[in-house]
């Protein structure tokens, strides 16, 4: 059958649409992408104001028609944490099912992490042991930890790399003491995680998932995307460590002329690259592999479970 994934999440709204049946690698037929920044969209109150929530709604309506253009069988909504944190998430859930007629399931930052995780293992096998996967999202942090398809840990924080520079990168360039002062923040906030994770052992695989940690690879020499899915990507600290001062000293103009930095996403590199070069070094890590598959496939995986189940 064709599924339709649409991920309401705080940079993008993307659908993707699969063919798929249970015991099937899903295979990709159609993505459809807008650029919203609802984590940059609150207000001081912390709510969606009227003009993200009417550009919400007619986001979600083209992709709809994308949906039914591309003969999609079944739709999966979902939300997760800038729509979950907005102070006015019920009345925004509620306009949306109103005008377009989709209900937006809100994942917790808990069964984010838990999907992402899902689809790291499948991805990857059984044969990669113990994982320890993190994903770098618009609003949150995702750390997930085990040797099943269900994690044995998992922490998600508010180290999102939009919210980040929403908050505390307001400059462009960034002023010295400002990224100072949010490196500082991340890595508190990590550290109140590690001791959870640290108790059940050594990873025997590290990886990572997201637009930001694909970025980074790409920017520290791994392949394009134009090369496939399967070729092998990583993203070594020590070469984090040296691009974080380069992009600090860059405008946002600067680094979407990097390799493989889209322009929406420029302003929320150095953010994602400081809560990357946080989590890793404090978790031990030197270097991880970037997964293919994240939160999207881990919702169809589960879907798929359950159809084969029934």
């Amino acid at each position: 059958m064709r599924l339709g994934v649409l991920d309401v999440g705080s940079n993008t709204v993307h659908l993707l649409v699969v063919d798929a049946h249970p015991g099937a690698c899903p295979l990709p037929a159609h993505s459809h992408k807008a650029e919203l920044r609802l984590a940059q969209l609150l207000d001081d109150d912390g709510a969606i104001g009227p003009h993200g929530v009417d550009r919400l709604v007619s986001v979600i309506q083209e992709a709809l028609q994308a949906a039914e253009d591309k003969g999609v069988e079944d739709l999966l909504p979902f939300a997760t944490s800038a729509v979950r944190e907005a102070r006015n998430a019920d009345d925004v859930l509620e306009r949306v099912r109103t005008e377009t007629g989709v209900e937006l399931q809100v994942l917790t930052g808990e069964e984010e992490a838990r999907l992402t995780f899902l689809a790291a293992r499948r991805w990857f096998g059984w044969s990669a042991g113990k994982l320890l996967v993190l994903d770098i999202g618009g609003g949150s942090l995702e750390i997930a930890y085990g040797i099943d398809e269900e994690p044995d840990a998992v922490a998600s924080l508010p180290l999102g790399a939009g919210r980040l520079t929403a908050g505390w990168l307001p400059g462009d360039p960034p002023t010295a003491d400002d990224v100072r002062a949010l490196r500082r923040h991340v890595r508190t906030e990590i550290a109140r995680t590690v001791g959870e994770f640290s108790r059940l052992g050594t990873p025997d695989h590290v990886v990572a998932t997201s637009k930001t940690f694909k970025q980074l690879a790409r920017i520290a020499g791994a392949a394009r995307s134009a090369e496939g899915l399967y070729v092998q990507r990583e993203l070594k600290r020590e070469s984090l460590e040296g691009w974080v001062p380069k992009l600090a000293g860059m405008t946002e103009a600067e680094r979407a002329e990097l390799p493989g930095v889209s322009e929406g996403r420029a302003n929320q590199l150095l953010a994602g690259a400081l809560v990357a070069e946080g989590a890793m070094d404090l978790f031990g890590v030197e270097r991880v592999e970037i997964c293919p598959w994240a939160l999207r496939e881990g919702v169809i995986l589960r879907r798929l479970d359950h159809m084969g189940s029934a």
